[in-house]
């Protein structure tokens, strides 16, 4: 697993990388209650607005750590936004992408780097 700066992880199997919040950004948004997720076919750069969180303190914007196409969006979010809470790192997750620039990924911190980068907070 490997993250971002703006607390977004990335796992990767083959060209395509399975993408959410970490738990520390979960745990910062609080009570998540509103998930907006890109449809299948978009196309993300690295930076982008990816996703829309509303929780019970704010709405957030979730940043693409990686390029590529939407091939599938967890539309359990929709029904049950509170599993971004529950489970952040695992079936809470946003979104799979086909990679279009698999070397972005060696740009991102690996988990000891994330937390180094958390202490710093």
């Amino acid at each position: 697993m490997h993250f971002s700066k703006d607390h977004e992880w990335v796992e990767v199997e083959g060209d395509v990388a399975t993408i959410g919040i970490t738990a520390y950004a979960a745990e910062q948004l609080g009570d998540v209650v509103f998930v907006e997720l890109p449809d299948a076919g978009k196309t993300i750069e690295v930076g982008e607005a990816l996703a829309v969180v509303e929780s019970v303190k704010a709405a957030s914007d979730v940043y693409a750590p990686v390029s590529g196409e939407v091939i599938a969006a967890n539309d359990v979010l929709s029904d049950t936004p509170e599993t971004v809470n529950e489970a952040p790192e695992k079936s809470g997750w946003f979104v799979k992408i086909k990679l279009s620039h698999p070397a972005e990924v060696d740009a991102l911190m690996d988990r000891a780097g994330y937390e180094a980068f958390l202490a710093t907070l």
